[in-house]
C-alpha cells in the first residue's frame, strides 16, 4: 500500500525531489526552493514517519531502503519517473539508494549519512539526542526559547553555520518537527549498523550522475567522511560547500542551487552521449 506523502510543489521542467534529513521537514529546502523553480519542477517531501507525512505501521519497517522504495511509489501519484533527487543527511542517503536502484536520473546528496567512523555516530549522535530530547519541553517553553537569540543558538549550532538566520518561527517549528517525528527514533536505530558497514546501496560504481557535497563547517557529519564515501561510491563528484553547516541549503544557498544544476546537467550530458553512441 503506497503511503501518500506530504509535499509542496513548485516551477516546471525536469523533476526534482527533495528530501530531508532525520527529524526535519520540507521546510528545509526553503532557501533553496524558490530559485530551483525557475528552472525544475520542485517537490519537496516529508518523509515517511516526518513533517506532516504518515509514518510506517510498524517500527521494524523503517529502513533507508522502505524511504526510498514510498518515495518511489509516490513518483507515479506525482506523475513523474526518475526525476533528479536531492537530499540532506538521511535524505541524502535515501537520495543515492533511489539512484543505486536506478529510480533517479542523477543524485545530489548534502552531507549524507551512511559514511560513518565508528567513533562519529557519538559525535553525530549526541546533538541529535539533545536535539530531540530538548524538544520534548512544554510547547509554552519552546516558543520562549525559539524567541531569543541564545535559544537559536541552542537549537541550531549543531546544524547551521548561521543559525541565527532563522526567524523564531522556523525555529519553533522545526523544533515542533522534531518532537513529533514518529520516524526519528526507529530510523536513528537504523542508522547506527552504517558505523561498522556502508549500506550495500551506497557502495559501487555510480549507476547515474551523482555529487556528494559536504559543509566545510558540518560538526555533525564532518567533511573527513567524504573520504569513507569516495572509497566505497566510485565516479562520483565531490564538492565543499564554503560556510555551511550540516544542513547546507540553508547557510549557502546560492552553492547548493548551483551544484543540484551541475549535476542535473551532467545527467543531460550523459544521456545525449548515450543516445549519440546507440
Amino acid at each position: 500500500m503506497t503511503i501518500n506523502l506530504s509535499y509542496t510543489r513548485r516551477g516546471s521542467g525536469e523533476p526534482l525531489v527533495l528530501m530531508h534529513g532525520i527529524g526535519h521537514r520540507l521546510e528545509a529546502f526553503d532557501p533553496v526552493v524558490e530559485q530551483l523553480a525557475e528552472n525544475f519542477d520542485v517537490i519537496a517531501v516529508d518523509l515517511p514517519g516526518f513533517g506532516k507525512s504518515p509514518g510506517f505501521d510498524k517500527v521494524a519497517q523503517y529502513s533507508i531502503e522502505a524511504l526510498a522504495e514510498v518515495v518511489a511509489d509516490n513518483f507515479s501519484v506525482w506523475g513523474i519517473d526518475k526525476p533528479h533527487v536531492v537530499g540532506n543527511s538521511m535524505g541524502g542517503a535515501v537520495a543515492i539508494t533511489l539512484a543505486q536502484q536506478g529510480k533517479a536520473r542523477s543524485a545530489t546528496g548534502l552531507s549524507p549519512a551512511g559514511y560513518f567512523f565508528p567513533w562519529s555516530l557519538l559525535i553525530a549522535g549526541l546533538p541529535l539526542l539533545l536535539l530531540k530530547l530538548g524538544a520534548y519541553a512544554p510547547k509554552p517553553l519552546l516558543k520562549f526559547v525559539s524567541r531569543t537569540k541564545i535559544g537559536r543558538l541552542a537549537m541550531g549550532f549543531s546544524l547551521y553555520k548561521f543559525p541565527l538566520r532563522h526567524s523564531p518561527e522556523d525555529s519553533y517549528e522545526d523544533a515542533l518537527a522534531m518532537r513529533e517525528s514518529q520516524g526519528f527514533w526507529p530510523m536513528f536505530l537504523k542508522i547506527i549498523p552504517s558505523a561498522l558497514r556502508v549500506p550495500a546501496l551506497q557502495r559501487g560504481p555510480a549507476r547515474v550522475p551523482i555529487t556528494i557535497a559536504w559543509g566545510e563547517n558540518d560538526i555533525l557529519l564532518t567533511p573527513s567522511q567524504a573520504g569513507i564515501a569516495a572509497r566505497h561510491l566510485s565516479g562520483v563528484d565531490f564538492v565543499l560547500v564554503e560556510h555551511a553547516g550540516h544542513v547546507p541549503m540553508a547557510d549557502n544557498p546560492d552553492k547548493i542551487i548551483a551544484t543540484i544544476k551541475e549535476t542535473a546537467a551532467r545527467a543531460q550530458a550523459r544521456e545525449e552521449h548515450q543516445g549519440t553512441a546507440a
